[in-house]
């Protein structure tokens, strides 16, 4: 995947092989992948054909909430959602901290270390340690 990321960085990293199916279903639906026309686009109205015009970021952001809700999630949940489960995952997996950085393109392990959420599991060991 080669990505464009937000101060103008770009960065490529392998395609995991559930993203490229996922990508295959959503090109084939969409019609094939056009040169020139974003990857990710607007749907016209309640018809649900793609536009040629890109999916802004405040879009997606209203995507992702309306998804939330209609899941019946009540917690907060934002784009960086995923990025801190996705990163959390893999570290849960047994990836290391320092590939966990190269695949955010993070310039320090600090900034990754914000997005690590394997501390915020309350375990059964942690409940037992509660003496009555």
């Amino acid at each position: 995947m080669r990505l464009h990321e937000k101060g103008g960085k770009r960065h490529e990293v392998p395609c995991h092989h559930r993203l490229e199916e996922f990508l295959d279903a959503y090109l084939a639906e969409a019609g094939g992948a056009a040169k020139r026309l974003p990857l990710f686009r607007t749907a016209s109205g309640r018809r649900g054909t793609l536009t040629e015009a890109r999916l802004a970021r405040a879009d997606v952001y209203r995507m992702v909430k309306r998804r939330a809700s209609d899941a019946g999630l009540s917690t907060a949940i934002g784009c960086h959602t995923f990025r801190a489960t996705g990163i959390t995952n893999y570290l849960v997996n047994g990836g290391t901290l320092e590939k966990a950085q190269q695949l955010a393109n993070h310039e320090s392990a600090r900034t990754t270390k914000l997005y690590d959420r394997r501390d915020d599991r309350l375990s059964l060991d942690e409940v037992e340690r509660i003496t009555i």
